[in-house]
């Protein structure tokens, strides 16, 4: 009994663990659960209804609507792996970042511009990789890919010329000739510009460029795709609302004019509202017009005085 009553005092003064995990968390660790709250809110846990069988390591679980859920924590730790490879590339023109699909093109350039990449955004020309006549022939140390079905012709060309690939593989994607797979969502707009973010930040952070402890003055909103037919629909609601008070200042003008004259006698004065001032006296009677002003003013007379043959 007096055991286990020493044994029980000495784990009361045992410090506790989880106390002790937060008291030394570093900013590393705070950083990633900021980056898997961000990722959470752009849907990059979502995953398909199909799961490819080298991907089922990386689903967490399935809803009850089928789709699967991919573990984030795995995620980041494959975002850091593909930093790292990024960062040992010496020279950064040989990273080339491609994506065939339209939501990861805006991505792939502002990763290109931030990391001193190479970009190519838009439809792959066969023999880019293998082909040395070739007017766009490349040969980079490390190839970038937003979708191993969608860009599937590079990856096929990767296995001749053993070029490293890292590829954002979703649930159901094949992991054919890919060296590193970022399990994640690959076909929304969010997920997509979310990851790209994220994998730039990262880079930066290893080179020194940028601090860890401070956060990166570029916003997430600039690797989002956006639609070219929703930007102009946009720029012609602005210029639309500048236009409408410009052409009712004039009629402001004019009634603020009027409405501070001392009399009704008063003019207006020219130029108020870009309208000018009407000449004349406003207290004279009007002129006769019509039937009553040709004969002298009587409709009767008028009539008998006009020739007999009319």
């Amino acid at each position: 009994t007096c055991f286990v009553a020493l044994c029980d005092a000495r784990r009361s003064r045992r410090p506790r663990p989880y106390a002790t995990e937060r008291r030394n968390m570093s900013p590393m660790l705070s950083q990633k659960e900021a980056d898997i709250q961000m990722m959470l809110a752009a849907g990059c846990h979502l995953g398909t209804k199909n799961v490819d069988f080298q991907m089922e390591r990386y689903v967490w679980k399935r809803r009850a609507d089928g789709i699967h859920i991919i573990n984030l924590g795995r995620t980041w730790d494959k975002l850091m792996l593909a930093a790292r490879i990024i960062v040992a590339t010496e020279n950064p023109q040989d990273v080339v970042c491609q994506s065939a699909r339209p939501y990861g093109q805006r991505a792939v350039l502002k990763f290109a511009q931030y990391t001193g990449a190479k970009a190519i955004a838009g439809r792959h020309t066969p023999g880019t990789f293998t082909n040395q006549k070739d007017a766009l022939f490349a040969e980079p140390r490390v190839l970038i890919l937003t979708d191993p079905r969608t860009d599937a012709q590079p990856i096929s060309e990767t296995a001749y010329v053993n070029l490293p690939t890292i590829a954002f593989c979703d649930t159901d994607s094949p992991l054919k000739h890919v060296d590193i797979a970022i399990p994640a969502n690959n076909k929304a707009k969010h997920s997509i510009g979310c990851l790209y973010y994220l994998l730039a930040r990262m880079v930066l952070q290893m080179r020194g460029t940028i601090s860890p402890a401070n956060p990166w003055d570029v916003m997430v909103d600039l690797f989002f795709y956006r639609d070219p037919e929703e930007l102009e629909q946009k720029e012609e609601e602005a210029a639309a609302a500048a236009a409408a008070p410009v052409e009712s200042a004039g009629y402001n003008a004019v009634a603020d004019a009027a409405y501070g004259a001392e009399s009704w006698d008063e003019q207006v004065p020219a130029g108020a509202g870009g309208f000018p001032a009407a000449a004349g006296n406003w207290s004279e009677a009007p002129a006769p017009t019509g039937w009553d002003a040709q004969q002298g003013g009587d409709f009767g007379s008028g009539f008998g005085a006009m020739p007999q043959g009319y």
